[in-house]
């Protein structure tokens, strides 16, 4: 029975070391489709996926407590904008890449408002499929995040692009792979999140953009359409 038992352990032990410094580290190719649509930067589920107004409400996290698209990015959004989330599970690919080909404008790290917040009832909800995804999320608010803005065009005007990474409790790093100034290519890799995590994507609406995916929607960075 000793053995078994310890057989079970090392076995256990060896798949969680597989998982936690191999698998997770994992980065498939990726060929980003043809076009200018904006693309995932994130593999996960969709949380939410809007057209929302910079001060109005965009999240009723719960009841008294909401979050405005200048709450999630930190930055003063001024005009119309598309907001799109994505939860990664501890066990999606965690390369984050750009939605959309430009120059990086800016990188701007925020600490959390106090301590992160887990995100088990994000991870909850989505496993079981329960709209709203964002329901009692409060890590929305108070999470470390990391702000990549990529000047970018779309249709032939200008797209300022805003990538969200939201770092998890348990999350040992948000890592950025580029410099102000530098180029990224659409689909390209800039940066990872360290196990589970949040990526949001907001960009200026324009008139005839087309929003592809809805909360639950399963997406693949640098491959699934988000807008066209």
């Amino acid at each position: 029975m000793i053995t078994i038992i310890a057989s079970g352990l090392a076995a256990l032990l060896i798949g969680f070391c597989y998982w936690r410094y191999i698998w997770f580290f994992r980065n498939p190719d990726r060929i980003p489709p043809a076009g200018e649509g904006i693309l995932s930067p994130a593999d996960g589920t969709v949380v939410y996926a809007k057209r929302i107004q910079p001060h109005d409400a965009v999240l009723v996290i719960k009841r008294g407590v909401q979050a405005t698209i200048n709450d999630i990015a930190r930055e003063d959004m001024g005009s119309e904008k598309i907001l799109i989330g994505i939860f990664m599970s501890p066990f999606d690919v965690h390369y984050n890449r750009a939605p959309l080909s430009g120059t990086v404008g800016f990188i701007h790290h925020h600490p959390a408002k106090g301590t992160n917040l887990a995100m088990w009832q994000m991870h909850l909800r989505a496993l079981l499929k329960r709209n709203p995804y964002h329901k009692g999320s409060m890590h929305i608010l108070q999470n470390e995040r990391t702000v990549t803005k990529i000047n970018g065009h779309f249709r032939g005007k200008p797209c300022p692009c805003y990538v969200v990474q939201i770092a998890a409790k348990s999350v040992s790093g948000i890592e950025s792979y580029v410099e102000e100034g530098m180029r990224v290519e659409r689909g390209s890799i800039f940066g990872m999140i360290r196990i589970g995590s949040q990526v949001d994507v907001i960009m200026p609406w324009q008139e005839g953009m087309q929003l592809m995916v809805r909360p639950g929607d399963k997406v693949r960075a640098g491959k699934t359409l988000l807008v066209q």
